[in-house]
C-alpha cells in the first residue's frame, strides 16, 4: 500500500503561483477564477520541483554508482600490482662541506 501524503505549499509557493496568475489576469475575471487559476499554476510548480528533485535523486545514484566502480577499480588495481615505492633521499654535500671548512677556519683563527 503506499501512503498517500500530500504536502502544503509553501508559502513563498503560493505567493509566486498568486502573482503569476494576477499578471495573467483578464478584465473581466473574477477572484475565484484567479484563484483556480493560481491553484493551477501553483500545482505546475510542485510537479516541477518534484520532478528537478527525482532528476537530483536519479544523478546522485549514478555518480555514488560510479563512483563505487572506480574505487573498486582502483583497489584491485593497487592489488594486482604491489609494487613496493622505495624513496631514498640524498643531501647535497655542498652545505656539509662549508660547515666543515667554517669549522676548520675558526680552528686556524682560535689556535693561531
Amino acid at each position: 500500500m503506499t501512503k498517500n501524503t500530500y504536502q502544503k505549499p509553501s508559502q513563498q509557493t503560493q505567493d509566486e503561483a498568486l502573482k503569476i496568475a494576477k499578471g495573467i489576469q483578464r478584465p473581466a475575471q473574477t477572484k475565484e477564477q484567479t484563484k483556480l487559476i493560481a491553484q493551477g499554476i501553483q500545482k505546475g510548480i510542485d510537479l516541477y520541483k518534484k520532478q528537478q528533485k527525482e532528476k537530483a535523486r536519479e544523478l546522485n545514484r549514478k555518480l555514488r554508482k560510479v563512483n563505487n566502480q572506480k574505487t573498486t577499480q582502483i583497489e584491485s588495481d593497487n592489488h594486482d600490482n604491489e609494487v613496493e615505492h622505495i624513496i631514498i633521499y640524498r643531501q647535497h654535500g655542498l652545505p656539509w662541506a662549508l660547515l666543515v671548512a667554517t669549522w676548520i677556519g675558526v680552528g686556524f683563527l682560535y689556535f693561531k
